[in-house]
């Protein structure tokens, strides 16, 4: 991943809920209190890249009447919102009905930076079978664009695609999300990870298509 990369850089600004375990003067104003302490034990929304090095730096400080509590680390962090309870039961139930871009817009990705701070098996489980259920069905829609058969609007409100004139063949009709309406909100519901997929499903399809057809001009 380059250095340069937006997707990256938007997901590292992306905020989730930490709570701080020390004391720290001067910070109030990140709890809406101007020149207080931020007390332990407030709970702060800090973009990704400061919560992770808070999380992994200590304090540094020895406690003699309770070695235990030595080195504490500045903060804890929860999951946010985007990979709460509620999302994943939804995604466990049917992973192709959650509009993942309403999450997140870089869902897959906050989820791995999320996965590479904290242990979290059952998101991990439940993410890869979403992403395989999900990646079939945009490959299904990717190849109807691809034959004109359906319509896509991307990340800059752009279409792609026209109505197709042939017959609806047995593979167009696998997808209970239909062609139109709800196929659409699908498609509307791609976070960038699945957005890009969906763009090299579709071209691949069309190239596939046009040498096909320069093969039976010969």
């Amino acid at each position: 991943m380059s250095y340069y990369d937006i997707d990256a850089i938007l997901t590292d600004a992306e905020k989730i809920p930490c709570t701080f375990q020390i004391d720290v003067p001067d910070l109030g104003y990140l709890d809406n209190q101007p020149g207080h302490t931020l007390k332990a034990g407030s709970r702060v929304a800090l973009p990704i890249w400061l919560a992770e090095m808070l999380a992994i730096a200590n304090t540094g400080a020895v406690d003699m009447d309770d070695p235990s509590q030595s080195s504490k680390s500045f903060i804890t962090f929860d999951l946010p919102s985007a990979l709460g309870n509620d999302v994943v039961q939804a995604l466990k139930a049917d992973p192709r009905s959650v509009p993942l871009r309403d999450q997140s817009a870089h869902f897959y990705a906050l989820a791995t930076h999320m996965m590479e701070l904290s242990e979290e098996p059952e998101l991990s489980a439940v993410l890869r079978k979403t992403f395989v259920s999900r990646a079939a069905e945009i490959a299904l829609h990717a190849r109807k664009v691809g034959g004109g058969g359906s319509s896509y609007h991307g990340r800059d409100g752009g279409g792609a695609g026209g109505k197709g004139k042939g017959k609806a063949t047995k593979e167009d009709n696998a997808s209970n999300l239909g062609v139109g309406g709800a196929g659409e909100e699908f498609l509307r519901g791609l976070d960038e990870w699945e957005r890009k997929l969906f763009r090299s499903a579709h071209d691949g399809t069309k190239a596939s298509k046009e040498w096909m057809e320069n093969v039976k001009k010969r």
